[in-house]
């Protein structure tokens, strides 16, 4: 139903999307999730044309809505949006809100209009608010009027660019029914989400954005259980990370050390730990910055701090170039001291080749 080519977005010099590609068939729900400023919302108002792309193709059931003869107000009432503000006429009744976009641009006779204006509002649950105004709702109340007002346009696709994120908490689940019983009534949906249990419940795939592309994509189960790549890994586990590039031995020690010390604070993170996570890192660039084996004299190099709050785990990962081979290896270190100081601070030590590089990773020690 949409097919997205390399698009791109820029806004000045910001590049916001980079080279996006996919496909939503008929039928699917589709929840966009990803660290705020990756994108997200800039892609679904690319789809319905709100934001201009500065590249690429999109096409929905093969037509090519960006050529020059394309009808985009025919796009725009195939392809409903729900915002995080509601937008609605507050000089208008909730019906009169519903009805006036189905008699102005679908040409539709007031009765009949009104008619379906009160069905839909009995599908969110409130028939009963058909004559009061936006400033007597709350703010569940008013995003299920904003969906009843899409929908009163007969969209073929909705987009929601996070329809729960300006409600109190209380209020979220009211909104995310009304969701759920579209999506079982086979509507497409595309929905910018931070709420990542309702993204597993109802969704056909996920797309995971970071860095103005879709980084990875599949099955909730997929994204949510065994996601493919480190970034996503991150993201699901509620991981915030610390990173520090090292271009040269005579690196800033103290920067570092002071980077995870203030890293450590923030998250409440013990003492002890922190004191190790420095130690292990201060430990492990000697190594690399200077001893024997694959990484020899390697001044490339990207350390990250990790902490998982769920799994309440601090990681220590450094990729660094050169040959492949674990830095680590007993047999290329002169002497195994660095070695035994290494693993007194970390409980796991890890070895893989990653996109060309040496990676590390060490579970510190917290006990």
């Amino acid at each position: 139903m949409i097919r997205v080519e390399h698009l791109s977005k820029r806004f000045g010099t910001l590049e916001v999307l980079k080279d996006i590609n996919a496909e939503i068939q008929q039928g699917e729900v589709i929840s966009i999730i990803g660290p705020s400023g990756t994108g997200k919302s800039t892609f679904l108002r690319c789809l319905n044309l709100l934001d201009q792309p500065s590249g690429g193709r999109i096409e929905i059931d093969g037509e090519d809505i960006l050529a020059p003869q394309a009808n985009v107000p025919a796009l725009r009432r195939r392809m409903g949006m729900v915002f995080q503000s509601f937008n609605l006429f507050a000089h208008l009744t909730v019906l009169e809100n519903l009805t006036i976009g189905p008699i102005r641009l679908l040409e539709k006779p007031p009765a009949q209009a009104a008619n379906t204006g009160l069905e839909l509002l009995r599908m969110v649950g409130l028939a009963e608010k058909a004559h009061a105004f936006p400033d007597e709702l709350s703010g569940g109340q008013k995003q299920r009027v904003a969906i009843a007002r899409c929908l009163s346009m007969e969209p073929e696709i909705i987009l929601f660019d996070e329809p729960t994120s300006a409600l109190d908490p209380t209020m979220v689940s009211e909104v995310l029914a009304v969701i759920r019983r579209l999506a079982k009534q086979g509507m497409t949906m595309a929905i910018v989400t931070h709420e990542m249990e309702f993204a597993r419940d109802v969704s056909t795939r996920v797309f995971y954005m970071d860095e103005g592309l879709i980084y990875e994509e599949g099955p909730p189960e997929q994204i949510f259980d065994h996601p493919q790549r480190q970034r996503t890994r991150d993201f699901i586990g509620k991981v915030r990370s610390l990173s520090f590039t090292v271009t040269s031995a005579d690196y800033d020690l103290y920067a570092l050390v002071g980077k995870i010390e203030g890293f450590c604070e923030k998250h409440l993170i013990p003492a002890r730990a922190a004191h190790a996570a420095q130690l292990l890192a201060e430990e492990v660039l000697g190594v690399l910055l200077s001893g024997p084996g694959p990484a020899a004299g390697a001044h490339d190099i990207e350390l990250t701090l990790a902490y998982s709050e769920r799994q309440r785990q601090l990681e220590l990962r450094l990729d660094s170039a050169g040959p492949p081979g674990n830095p680590l290896d007993t047999t290329a270190l002169p002497d195994d001291l660095a070695l035994t100081l290494i693993r007194n601070y970390a409980d796991e030590i890890a070895y893989a080749r990653v996109d060309g590089r040496n990676r590390l990773q060490l579970r510190v020690r917290q006990g």
